[in-house]
């Protein structure tokens, strides 16, 4: 297979069998290989494409879908094993050229007889609607005939609404393209791409997380090495698959006896030891590559050769030039990567612990993806040490391929994860992430942690990953929008893993505290109440219930003291008391063992919960263990605040979780054409782009119904009781559209400063485009408690519902046209029954179109 293509718009994407395949535009120079792919077509494959037999179809077909790029047409070519198996192309119906009829476009595929049922044509049509989505074409048709089952399939399996029509043997199929007037068209799209990435993404990692058989390369028989290390943690840690080693000084020789193997091997330990690739006896799944950085490529390029699907690189010090030699090998073979510079991957339920760390992990619930391999090794001891253990593990390093996308995919599937634990300094595709993660998160809680917050971490990350940094504001907004659990430190982070990795999410916010200590229980309680949590106050029923059991120097009202001498007994009663309280969702209880108590840790287990428990153990030397419950086991930890920190965040989980899913507003009344119209222009005749003069400005604006006054900022202090904001868009080359929002000044106007755009992300809060209501509402709450003028009025509370329609107006400006770099509105006044903007400047500056949703690896 020859060097992947480097021209423009090449791009690797995953078929249904995990197989990697190049997906490129077509050029002059494929004529011979259309040509050939055409030829080597069955009669009744070449019959079912063109309709006839002609011997000049190939030929003809060859040419067109070659011809130079054009706006009338497109042709993809997905290129297999070096040779073009799959095409695609689409022709611009001439009768729908202009307006104002649709703008149409005549589909047509053609998939090698060898390369069926792999899903080619699917991938080539998610690619060819792209295409078509970026030139604003609305629908794409077809004709093909009825007796074509499989391309007919392929249509109807794509998720988007396919019309057809029956006439006289062949099916004429149409097309629409998302979006739709009702916003659902591109979602439901989106979701069906993304139920078929999971699966052609599960089926390409099985040979990483589910091997049969696993061979270490650079495996040397000195103790304390990676390679040892490495292979010494595989047998120790019971793999049941076959492991071999590699090693190039490995002594062997041949048989005498035919017949007889190529190779009689060597052993490390009992493990048959090789001196290259070549001279194993069966191609195994997985290879792990401990050699040095100068070795890398080539040991690759071995691995790639015998057919291995899957690669952990563990050497440090590749450079960037190394790494995209290594990345372009494993295209080339199909295999995917994992590192380089990383510690490692474990699955301890196979027994397999391909890492270098000092133990085995105890297998679990939890899976870890780590770009810092130290913290990895660090977590996955805490939860081996708690007894919560690991489903699977991967030490990602560098990150040129597997990615935490991929895993949290892989998890979605693999029956064993329950809880999902990032730790990400950078991003590859931050919106496929961020749809990914939300989706993932409604089966299983996802949690990260803020890394890089200071400008002094952000330092640490770029030299600890050659990573770019992401700015705390726009990583915030991804965290919060995926339902993302993210904590400010590794200990929160572990907290917060002990609590949901074995107690339920919380139903509600009430938390019934119960302590053999008060004034622990104070501290609980202002903790909870801080956080946002409500501390219980049993009713009066309930308080007659816990007078019968707490002795007298206690307390009821809540939170409940029961005494330093509460009997063990007592303490069980009084947690199943208010565990039977219907207004209680969650409990903690806070116990330090006197002289004159019983073993109130016993109580705990032998009581009988319906809700979520905690435990505050005050003088226990750990930051937090498991301890017995009932049905398993419970958190405990060493300080009231922790554990309701804890707490609140499994709270905030659930009640994300709950919150029914959204939809992006489509807003029919927009005349996003007419708005494209003035951006084109705007560019023919700046092509390096610029400030938008004001009056196309005003258009633009007025195409998406948000007016603009310039003279209205000499009324601003008329609107007294209105709060002025700031709306913003800034344009992050990495996450796309940011919409920022924070309070606006009454002194701009249409004279804003130059920095006024730049200014507006450094608002209080932000969301990432495209906003749906709740994120809308979301983004006004966080910057409400900012806000100097935002009251508690019933004017200003009627404005709310203006200002949430002009955040979703802008949003929606900022996905249609991402040649938006920055906008920033400022002020905006927004009353009942009319909002208005009294400056705006908007940066235009030439943009690539970009699909983030688009099957593709990185």
């Amino acid at each position: 297979m020859g060097e992947p293509d480097s021209g423009p718009g090449s791009v690797y994407a995953l078929l249904a069998d995990g197989r990697t395949v190049e997906i490129r535009p077509a050029r002059t120079a494929d004529f011979d290989a259309v040509k050939a792919l055409h030829e080597a077509m069955s009669p009744n494959n070449a019959y079912l494409r063109f309709f006839s037999l002609s011997r000049l179809a190939a030929q003809q077909e060859a040419k067109r879908v070659t011809r130079a790029p054009g706006p009338d047409h497109a042709a993809l070519l997905a290129v297999y094993d070096g040779q073009v198996v799959g095409l695609a192309s689409y022709e611009v119906s001439r009768a729908s050229a202009g307006k104002p009829s649709p703008r149409t476009a005549e589909v047509a595929f053609a998939v090698a007889d060898t390369m069926h049922h792999r899903g080619i044509a699917t991938l080539l049509l998610e690619h060819l609607v792209s295409l078509a989505r970026a030139s604003q074409l609305e629908a794409l048709v077809a004709e093909t005939l009825s007796e074509n089952t499989s391309m007919l399939r392929v249509f109807s399996d794509a998720g988007l609404p396919v019309q057809s029509k029956r006439e006289e043997g062949v099916v004429a199929i149409t097309i629409p393209l998302p979006p739709d007037d009702t916003g659902t068209q591109l979602d439901s799209y989106l979701d069906r791409v993304a139920a078929r990435e999971r699966s052609a993404n599960v089926a390409s990692l099985q040979p990483v997380f589910a091997p049969q058989s696993v061979v270490v390369i650079g495996a040397s028989r000195q103790p304390g090495t990676v390679g040892r290390s490495v292979l010494d943690n595989i047998r120790t840690g019971g793999f049941a698959g076959r492991l071999y080693a590699v090693n190039r000084n490995a002594v062997v020789s041949r048989g005498d006896d035919p017949p007889y193997p190529p190779y009689t091997p060597g052993e490390f330990e009992g493990i048959p030891c090789f001196p290259d690739v070549q001279s194993l006896p069966e191609t195994p799944d997985l290879a792990l590559l401990a050699v040095p950085p100068a070795a890398v490529t080539a040991m690759a390029e071995a691995c790639g050769q015998r057919g291995v699907r899957g690669l952990v690189v563990f050497t440090a010090a590749v450079d960037a030039q190394a790494g995209a030699a290594l990345l372009a090998v494993c295209r080339r073979y199909g295999m995917r990567l994992i590192g380089p510079n990383c510690f490692g991957i474990a699955v301890p339920s196979i027994g397999l612990d391909a890492t270098f760390a000092a133990a085995n992990p105890l297998p679990g619930t939890v899976g870890l993806v780590m770009q810092s391999g130290g913290l990895g090794f660090a977590m996955v001891d805490h939860l081996t040490r708690l007894g919560i253990g690991i489903s699977s593990f991967a030490s990602v390093g560098n990150k040129l391929d597997v990615s935490s996308n991929d895993m949290l995919m892989w998890w979605e599937q693999d029956e064993l994860t329950r809880v999902a634990v990032l730790y990400i300094e950078s991003f590859g595709n931050p919106r496929k992430f961020g749809r990914t993660a939300r989706r993932a998160g409604l089966k299983m809680p996802v949690l990260t942690v803020h890394a890089g917050r200071s400008e002094a971490g952000q330092r640490a990350v770029a030299s600890h990953t050659a990573a770019a940094t992401t700015p705390l504001v726009t990583r915030e907004a991804l965290f919060e929008q995926a339902g993302i659990i993210a904590t400010p430190s590794f200990g929160e982070l572990m907290g917060a893993t002990a609590l949901l990795a074995t107690q339920p999410p919380p139903t509600g916010p009430t938390v019934a505290i119960v302590s053999n200590v008060g004034g622990a229980g104070v501290l609980a309680a202002d903790a909870c109440t801080d956080l946002g949590l409500a501390v219980h106050h049993p009713r009066e029923e309930t308080r007659q219930r816990l007078r019968e059991i707490v002795p007298a120097a206690g307390a009821v009202s809540g939170p409940v003291d029961t005494a330093a001498t509460v009997s063990a007994d007592e303490f069980r009663a009084v947690l199943e008391t208010l565990c039977a309280d219907k207004d209680v969702h969650a409990v903690i209880a806070l116990i330090l063992r006197t002289g004159a108590t019983g073993d109130l840790l016993q109580a705990v287990a032998e009581a009988e919960l319906s809700v979520p428990l905690t435990v505050v153990v005050l003088n226990q030397p750990e930051a937090v263990r498991l301890v017995p419950a009932r049905d398993g086991h419970a958190p405990s930890y060493a300080y009231p605040e922790v554990a309701a920190r804890a707490l609140s965040r499994a709270v905030k989980y659930a009640q994300w979780r709950a919150t029914p899913r959204q939809t992006v507003p489509a807003f029919p009344d927009v005349d996003a054409e007419q708005a494209r119209n003035i951006v084109q222009r705007f560019l023919a005749g700046r092509p390096d782009g610029g400030r938008l003069p004001q009056q196309d400005a005003a258009d633009l604006l007025a195409a998406y119904r948000i007016p603009l006054a310039p003279g209205a900022a000499a009324s601003v202090a008329d609107q007294a009781g209105y709060p002025v904001w700031r709306v913003g868009v800034l344009d992050d080359q990495m996450f796309g559209p940011l919409v920022v929002l924070g309070p606006g000044s009454a002194a701009a106007g249409s004279a804003a400063a130059d920095g006024a755009a730049t200014g507006a992300a450094a608002g209080p809060a932000a969301r990432l485009a495209p906003l749906t209501e709740a994120d809308a509402d979301a983004l006004i709450s966080s910057a409400g408690a900012a806000h100097p003028t935002l009251g508690h009025s019933a004017a200003a509370a009627d404005s709310l519902a203006e200002l949430r329609d002009v955040l979703l107006r802008v949003s929606r400006l900022s996905d249609d046209l991402p040649e938006i770099t920055q906008l920033d509105l400022n002020p905006v006044i927004v009353r009942p029954g009319g909002t208005v903007a009294a400056g705006a400047r908007i940066l235009v500056l030439p943009q690539a179109p970009q699909d983030p949703f688009l099957r593709r690896l990185r």
